[in-house]
């Protein structure tokens, strides 16, 4: 999260001074300049890797283990009265999204050794975490995204099914650029990181192009679609909006990822104020949309019990 491989806490807190881009190079997944930084440039420190590698690993396990409890909650839920999920919270929809969740959530017990100890995996297995990573998160926000603009899954019939297959491949799909771009690096600790390739190469313009439409502008589409069609707010008076937590967790990120490329191309000029601080921005944005795992399911709960109080027991 952010801008961090694990180096020497030393080569990050020295008294001396980097140049800001050979240091914004070597943290953005670059380990060929780590003998050859320029210690004679102005005082510019940046102390976001050391606190990375404290608070991240233990971020990440209360992460999970809320998530996993929650998702098992979800899916008792589900499994106890699945006559009592209507529209637009459906036993369909809740279900793929319980699966997408606990998905990611699976993920962030070896991404927090990784960062605490060091990635051991070897490279192949490096690029099959940010595939399932990403896979997660294309279908999550492609379901979101399907059940605001169509009733398709109100029930569980050979229509849904199908459009559930195609979300489902779709998204892998979607998150292969991912593992293209991704990979490990040493420096001098092995880690894995989500760029490991050239900011200008084609697996990751591919890849941050398909995260900037899933993170911007899907959400910016529907809402204006929403918004213009009063066929969609119908939805959203019933409690769609709910589902759109994975959206409101995740743009923060998708904005910190298009300043991230604006800067490391150098089309934003960057300066010592924003080297010091952007990686703070993009690490904490991107554990804002971690936590989708562990209130997504708290959310849709608390929505399903609202409604179960109130009697409003819809069908489709």
């Amino acid at each position: 999260m952010g801008n961090c491989i694990l180096v020497s806490p030393s080569i990050l807190e020295s008294e001396n001074s980097l140049d800001l881009l050979d240091i914004m190079g070597n943290l953005s997944y670059d380990d060929s300049n780590m003998t050859s930084l320029d210690y004679d440039a102005a005082p510019c420190h940046n102390q976001y890797c050391p606190l990375f590698q404290r608070v991240a690993p233990t971020f990440l396990a209360v992460t999970c283990a809320a998530a996993t409890l929650g998702i098992g909650a979800l899916l008792v839920a589900l499994a106890k009265r699945p006559h009592a999920w209507g529209w637009p919270q459906s036993r369909a929809l809740v279900a793929q999204l319980a699966v997408g969740m606990g998905l990611f959530a699976a993920l962030l017990p070896p991404v927090a050794v990784g960062i605490r100890q060091g990635w051991w995996l070897g490279t192949g297995l490096c690029r099959l975490t940010y595939l399932l990573w990403h896979w997660s998160l294309f279908t999550q926000g492609l379901l979101v995204g399907s059940s605001s603009c169509s009733t398709a899954w109100c029930r569980w019939d050979p229509r849904s099914r199908r459009l559930a297959v195609a979300v489902w491949v779709g998204a892998l799909l979607l998150a292969t650029p991912a593992a293209l771009a991704s990979g490990t690096v040493a420096a001098p600790e092995t880690s894995c990181i989500r760029r490991s390739v050239d900011i200008l190469s084609p697996a990751y313009l591919l890849h941050l192009s398909l995260c900037l439409c899933l993170f911007l502008l899907l959400p910016v589409v529907l809402l204006a679609a929403t918004l213009a069609m009063p066929r969609l707010r119908v939805g959203w008076e019933a409690g769609v909006g709910v589902s759109w937590l994975f959206f409101g967790l995740w743009v923060p990120y998708g904005v910190g990822l298009a300043m991230d490329f604006l800067l490391h191309t150098q089309l934003l000029q960057p300066t010592c104020g924003t080297f010091e601080h952007f990686d703070y921005v993009l690490g904490l944005s991107e554990g804002l949309g971690v936590l989708h795992c562990c209130l997504g399911p708290a959310a849709l709960l608390a929505a399903q019990l609202c409604r179960c109080r109130a009697g409003a027991s819809s069908s489709c």
